[in-house]
């Protein structure tokens, strides 16, 4: 089920994503300020987007609920796959050759990670000096990563940013799991009048900020591979820290799955600055003395 939920969850945000873009562009072309904004909550597509984005939460906290976190943070990339799948099928994009291998190297290595380095264990009741470090550890790297961004080539403060916002989303996820638990022992009623639902609240509108910034300081190709990358590795290592989880003994197998992060790491930044720039349909371009 933690398989499940969490592509569920991927294929939710890719579908989120995708409905929601597919209605902006459609928008007319003088629109703008609030009467974008008035337009698009007309729009049944982009409205249909939200209810995406909401049941992307929800797979993803069943998930998180039903599994280790290193698990649910890093079936998250095949968010891309789902995507590229829906470009050209429902937008009717071309998509290139190399980016669709690169979408298939990515399965392979990702299963094989999830496969060979069998992470697993965990407990639902981190002690207090864990969360406590995690966070002053995790909040200061997103900090500096953050500050770190504030000059630059535009491709090197997205990639700073990128990976500050990746951090923080990974923290979030450790905040969904807390929360679950706290949820599946005191009930609904009980969640409020405990600390991790409001962490979760707190953690997520600084994460969404920084995403935010993320989207304007610089280009989309260069902060995406970081945004995709970067929060699993960041989400393995607070599932470590905070959740106890651990991974396979043998070297070999650790040795293998390492690589095989790796190569998925790569075949996911090929396959970002392959695919098209925009999610704008293909346009048939008639030659000049043409019909």
């Amino acid at each position: 089920m933690t398989i499940v939920f969490a592509l569920l969850a991927a294929f939710s945000n890719a579908l989120n994503v995708t409905t929601q873009h597919k209605a902006s562009i459609a928008s007319p072309k003088r629109t703008k300020g609030w009467r974008l904004v008035l337009y698009l909550f007309k729009n049944p597509l982009w409205l249909f987007g939200w209810v995406a984005l909401i049941g992307s939460f929800v797979f993803q906290a069943l998930a998180l609920n039903h599994g280790a976190m290193a698990v649910v943070q890093t079936l998250l990339v095949t968010e891309l796959v789902f995507a590229l799948v829906l470009r050209r099928l429902w937008i009717g994009q071309s998509i290139r050759g190399v980016t669709w291998w690169s979408a298939m190297v990515t399965c392979v290595f990702l299963a094989t990670f999830l496969a060979v380095s069998e992470p697993r264990g965990g407990t639902n009741a981190p002690s207090g000096s864990a969360w406590i470090s995690a966070c002053v550890g995790t909040f200061g790297l997103a900090a500096l990563l953050a500050v770190l961004a504030f000059r630059g080539a535009p491709a090197r403060r997205a990639a700073l940013m990128a990976s500050a916002t990746a951090v923080m989303w990974a923290l979030v996820a450790a905040f969904i799991k807390a929360t679950m638990a706290t949820l599946t022992q005191y009930g609904a009623s009980g969640v409020f009048s405990h600390w991790p639902v409001y962490a979760l609240a707190g953690a997520g509108l600084a994460a969404e900020v920084l995403d935010q910034v993320t989207l304007h300081v610089g280009p989309l190709s260069f902060s995406q591979p970081f945004l995709v990358i970067v929060d699993p590795i960041a989400s393995i290592a607070l599932s470590v820290w905070i959740f106890d989880e651990y991974f396979t003994e043998s070297p070999l197998r650790l040795l293998v799955g390492s690589l095989s992060f790796v190569g998925m790491s790569l075949a996911v930044v090929v396959l970002t600055r392959t695919a098209p720039s925009t999610m704008e349909p293909a346009v048939a371009v008639v030659p000049a003395g043409g019909c």
